[in-house]
């Protein structure tokens, strides 16, 4: 798959990715199991789980139904399910989210809905941010 065009330039983890091995189209369902290091992106239903992908971006029209186990997930749409990430989790305004969090990092942006326990133990950090826009605005705690 071609590099991400168009990717939002305010997104710092997106930043550092050039491309997503594995792409789940918006009319497209997919049932099973993602294993293996490569990123990918979700715009269409899965059933399944994951297990040790590098990152996994479920964007607004993506669903995840089962346990999310990777480096980075960055949700833009909808998972039910326990989401574990060794790295960091990103939740953007819009996003749905029915399980578990467990992570040393936690973004959670204004908008996001989160039902579910964040597991915190001695590294993990919540931390709260809004998307950077034309006019970007600072948050104070």
């Amino acid at each position: 798959m071609p590099p991400l065009k168009n990717k939002p330039v305010s997104r710092r983890t997106l930043d550092n990715i050039t491309r997503f091995s594995s792409c789940i189209g918006e009319n497209t369902e997919f049932t099973g199991k993602f294993s293996g290091g490569e990123n990918i992106v979700v715009r269409g239903h899965v059933k399944g789980e994951s297990d040790a992908c590098r990152v996994v971006l479920i964007t607004e029209t993506g669903c995840w139904d089962g346990k999310l186990v990777a480096d980075i997930v960055i949700v833009e749409g909808t998972v039910n399910g326990d989401i574990m990430a060794g790295e960091k989790i990103e939740l953007l305004s819009g996003s749905k989210i029915t399980g578990n969090l467990s992570c040393p990092v936690i973004a959670i942006e204004t908008g996001a809905v989160h039902d579910g326990h964040i597991d915190m133990n001695t590294t993990t950090r919540v931390e709260r941010f809004e998307e950077k826009r034309n006019n970007p605005t600072k948050i104070s705690d």
